[in-house]
């Protein structure tokens, strides 16, 4: 029962990762007909700042669960501190979405609209449950019960908090950086 929850995830990862692809390969399709003014108006070097803070928290989040068996505490502090990461970058991703809808960049403008807001769109939704999923897991853990939270749940969830940060590298480097090469 306990691996079954783990299992369950990884199934559940090997889906959204043909999701992801599909997407990804929709907004490598479109770019390359429409889209190269619209992606001009991206800003790169701020959404890698988000980024960073979205990458770091894979770490803050391996730290939780070194330091879950041996330190409660630790364990706490370092699943907040990935929550606030994660936070900063959905602040970061929705900053920018309001800058381009001033510029009248939007989901129904054009191609790279729809597949940049779609595949991005879709990102950060899948970071905003994680992040509520890591916030159960917080709540789970300032309740102080022995075995709280599962260790099973915490692996769960760790593994899909990874997926989706190694997802935004693939999407970081295609839709922001790809323009560069």
């Amino acid at each position: 029962m306990k691996q079954g929850a783990v299992l369950g995830m990884i199934l559940f990862i090997a889906s959204e990762s043909i999701f992801f692809l599909l997407l990804v390969l929709a907004y490598v399709n479109f770019h390359k007909t429409t889209g190269q003014e619209a992606a001009a108006m991206l800003d790169p070097v701020k959404t890698g700042l988000f980024s960073i803070a979205l990458i770091s928290s894979s770490f803050t989040l391996w730290m939780a669960e070194k330091s879950r068996p041996k330190n409660k505490g630790l364990f706490r502090l370092w699943l907040f501190a990935t929550v606030v990461l994660g936070a900063i970058f959905l602040t970061g991703q929705m900053m920018e979405y309001g800058k381009l809808i001033t510029h009248k960049l939007t989901i129904s403008r054009d191609l790279f609209g729809s597949t940049f807001f779609t595949l991005t769109g879709f990102h950060g939704l899948h970071v905003f449950i994680g992040l509520v999923l890591l916030s159960v897991l917080l709540g789970l853990a300032l309740k102080g019960r022995q075995n709280e939270p599962p260790e099973p749940g915490v692996q769960s969830v760790a593994i899909y908090w990874h997926f989706v940060d190694a997802v935004w590298i693939v999407i970081f480097s295609i839709v922001y950086l790809w323009r560069y090469v």
